[in-house]
């Protein structure tokens, strides 16, 4: 896992104390190693073109073009590049920015070796904390025994107060027996439908929920306030700055969150771009599709879709599959929703003007919400409405040109492939992963693929996604060639899905996604060649600066400590 050297951005206080409307002089950046994708109709594949000067006004690209063009600017504020990489801004297709801001604050369990690692992180972050303890991170496929952990291991540390642990994907958590005490879980208790509780061979519940089985314990759980929120989305804001990310989606919001992002908003001083998805699972959901689509004068805020949900995830085992898993003789995963259902969630979307981004990682999965798309399409419309299959990971062969007939986005996480590809080979048979992370399949027929990380279940980190997506190998350069190398896509491709497909899958394609006239100057200075260094070292890109809407928005600070990114 790559380092960074994380500072402070650039007066982040005060530049979310303040108006991002704010209209300034004409800038020249020069003497900059430029390159951005440019766009063409139909998202056809488009040359990269390089730059040393780009020429910004009101926020938005006057033109690019060798260091002589700020000679036709002689009133320009002048900033020097020194020679750096300059890049369009990258957008995130996929993440929870809340989620990422409540982490950085919670107990990060990601890389933990072991139960022993994680109850010996448990008890020190226990130390002084009172109340509910919550984190996140825990895989159980990178350790030594790789079954589920149980309530007992957590008592053994923590016992008179409640903890909750979520799995890395977020599909599945682990509790102690406080928890199912307040809860009132016992072995009589059912899972819901879509969901799953982990028993002993007596039926005892072991401590762990899968899917939505973990209702059963958050609607215990205290409620964040509006505060609690806006604090998450700045600390959120601040560390994907940080990462050259200057749009991000977010998968998924419910009442409280939409309120607080439509009064930042308002307010004009919301950190970066986020194109945010309603959550379909919300009972709120009708309220929200009422209030009608939301978007702010100058693209910050953009709320226009709905996120639903169909199945769980590979690693907890609820993906849903047309066969059997291969490590679980008769287990296909978990539907979380039936097709009618869908269907209905899709019609109710499509009639308010939203689209529907619907979480699909199983090949059944996938295949059910193509059904459901097709039918919906036929009797209600909303096929222009660019709908999308967040992950997309494992997909038949013969379902994938539906995506294009269908005019469904694949919107994809690069990172999950190189996380997840053990894992994948236990989990699934040959054929199962015939059509799995493909996508050099998906772009070869002619679909657009929207790249994201979906953290906070990976690092935000896009120069790991870009890595992934280049190499399909491991940060030790593993395994030789990459896993399945016939998927890798070239670092043009890359770029372009980390850039304009996500805009695209916004509908923002003419405001960002490249440094083309007349789009929003969304831009990074970073301290490698993307285009020239070794492969092997694209992870290892440092963020120098992030400008959106020609605003400096962060600054790294070489004098702060390393940390993880």
């Amino acid at each position: 896992m790559s380092l960074i050297k994380i500072i402070k951005p650039l007066i982040f206080a005060s530049l979310c104390a303040s108006s991002h409307y704010a209209i300034a002089q004409t800038k020249v950046i020069y003497n900059a190693n430029g390159y951005t994708p440019l766009y063409k109709s139909k998202m056809q594949k488009g040359e990269i073109q390089q730059f040393s000067t780009l020429v910004i006004k009101d926020g938005k690209v006057v033109k690019i073009g060798d260091d002589k063009l700020k000679n036709s600017f002689p009133n320009a504020e002048l900033i020097d590049a020194k020679g750096n990489t300059l890049l369009p801004g990258l957008v995130d297709a996929h993440g929870h920015v809340i989620g990422l801001g409540n982490n950085l604050s919670q107990l990060d369990l990601r890389g933990a070796k072991s139960v022993n690692e994680i109850t010996d992180k448990l008890k020190k972050f226990a130390a002084n904390k009172q109340g509910w303890i919550i984190g996140r991170g825990w895989n159980q496929e990178l350790w030594h025994n790789t079954g589920f952990p149980t309530a007992t291991d957590l008592d053994n540390v923590v016992n008179n107060q409640p903890v909750v642990l979520s799995r890395v994907d977020g599909h599945a958590i682990w509790v102690n027996s406080k928890v199912l005490e307040l809860a009132g879980i016992t072995a009589q208790t059912v899972a819901p439908n879509g969901g799953e509780i982990i028993k002993d061979e007596f039926g005892n519940p072991t401590g762990i929920f899968i899917d939505k089985a973990e209702s059963l314990i958050t609607q215990h759980m205290p409620a964040p306030s509006k505060q609690n929120i806006s604090d998450s989305l700045d600390a959120a804001g601040e560390h994907l700055l940080s990462l050259g990310i200057t749009s991000t989606h977010d998968a998924g919001i419910d009442k409280a969150t939409w309120e607080v992002y439509k009064n930042r908003s308002e307010l004009g001083n919301l950190p970066l771009r986020i194109v945010a998805m309603l959550s379909g699972a919300s009972p709120d959901l009708k309220v929200m599709l009422k209030a009608g689509r939301y978007k702010d004068a100058n693209d910050f805020m953009s709320i226009r879709s709905v996120k639903v949900y169909a199945d769980g995830a590979l690693g907890s085992r609820g993906a849903a599959l047309i066969e059997e898993y291969a490590d679980r003789a008769g287990h296909h995963g978990l539907m979380l929703e039936t097709q009618e259902k869908l269907e209905e969630l899709f019609t109710l979307s499509f009639k308010r003007g939203f689209s529907a981004n619907t979480h699909a990682i199983g090949d059944k999965a996938n295949q059910i919400v193509l059904d459901a798309y097709q039918n919906v399409f036929k009797k209600t419309g909303g096929i222009l409405l660019r709908n999308r299959i967040e992950h997309a990971q494992i997909v038949t062969p013969d379902d994938i040109p539906r995506f294009k007939a269908l005019k469904i986005i694949p919107s994809m996480q690069p990172v999950h492939a190189t996380s997840d590809m053990h894992m994948a080979e236990q989990r699934l048979t040959d054929k199962q992963l015939s059509g799995a992370y493909a996508w050099q399949t998906f772009l070869q027929q002619g679909s657009v693929v929207a790249a994201g990380s979906d953290y906070p279940v990976e690092l935000a980190n896009p120069f790991d996604g870009l890595y992934s997506a280049i190499t399909r190998m491991d940060h030790s350069q593993l395994p030789d060639s990459g896993w399945r190398a016939s998927e890798i896509l070239s670092r043009e491709d890359a770029l372009r899905a980390f850039t304009l497909g996500g805009a695209y899958a916004a509908h923002q394609e003419f405001k960002i996604g490249s440094l083309e006239q007349s789009k929003w100057a969304d831009f990074i200075l970073i301290d490698k060649d993307y285009f020239k260094v070794p492969v092997s070292e694209i992870y290892k890109t440092n963020v120098l600066q992030t400008w959106i809407a020609g605003t400096l928005r962060y600054k790294k600070d070489t004098t702060e400590q390393t940390i993880d990114k």
